[in-house]
């Protein structure tokens, strides 16, 4: 698989990822036309993707999907309470280009794609996880907290891009107001650096990963401070970098991590 975020932050969010016979957009939360020069700017075409699979109806993620689905004649994946949440923000959708994901399970061409529940301040918002010829890739951002199931699904993945959102110290005393601030260290808000950090220990099995750090802040984080805060925590859980796991940063204004795996 190629796996390539092409936009990773609080400012907006779309993933790529491809297989021999499918191309995938997980979310679309900046203007289409910033999609469109993403995938052009990697060698990827906006006419031969496939599918758009959505997470939650927040704006970060949602702001492109109805104008690519209509210009590219593209279907739209997302749970029932998530159309409902989103249809009045994307605008009309063709109706063969609605799709809704029941019992969890997703197939695209040779795609076998599992979406999974997680805790953010949303109708039903989804994780996902993409496996194809033995390999698996997880999306794993906006969560206020990773629960054990989840732990178990990324255990087995040879890639995850995995939120390390805000430095709580910064957002504490930072100019968000009292209630955003509530709601982003709450259990449907957001992991911290240092919940990131804590995290990666529980999901190594021994098995070689490549997490993408995404989903930053850009208010209360820097790239250089969620990385150096998650490589510190794990070095002294005694986890060798580079060989037990590779650690990079997604950023937040063009494609980044185009991994071919």
């Amino acid at each position: 698989m190629i796996f390539c975020p092409l936009y990773s932050g609080s400012s907006g969010n779309s993933i790529f990822i491809a297989s021999d016979n499918a191309k995938i957009l997980i979310d679309a939360g900046l203007s289409g036309k910033s999609i469109e020069n993403a995938l052009l700017k990697i060698g990827h075409k906006p006419n031969d993707i496939d599918a758009i699979l959505v997470t939650h109806e927040h704006s970060d993620h949602i702001k492109g999907v109805g104008v690519l689905s209509r210009k590219y004649d593209i279907p739209i994946y997302a749970n029932t309470l998530t159309w409902k949440a989103m249809s009045k923000c994307i605008g009309k959708i063709k109706e063969h280009n609605i799709k809704i994901i029941y019992n969890n399970y997703i197939n695209i061409k040779d795609m076998d794609i599992v979406s999974y529940s997680i805790s953010h301040d949303a109708a039903d918002p989804y994780g996902y996880a993409i496996n194809c010829k033995n390999k698996k890739a997880c999306v794993a951002t906006d969560l206020g907290f990773i629960s054990d199931d989840i732990k178990d699904i990324l255990k087995d993945s040879d890639l995850i891009l995995l939120e390390s959102n805000h430095d709580v110290e910064m957002l504490k005393f930072g100019p968000y107001p009292y209630d955003l601030k509530r709601r982003i260290l709450s259990k449907v808000g957001h992991l911290s650096n240092d919940d990131c950090g804590n995290i990666i220990p529980h999901i190594l099995n021994g098995k070689f990963k490549r997490i993408i750090l995404g989903h930053l802040s850009k208010i209360n984080n820097y790239p250089e401070l969620a990385y150096e805060t998650v490589t510190s925590s794990l070095r002294e859980c005694g986890v060798k970098l580079n060989t037990d796991v590779r650690i990079s940063m997604a950023r937040r204004d063009q494609p980044s991590n185009y991994i071919s795996f």
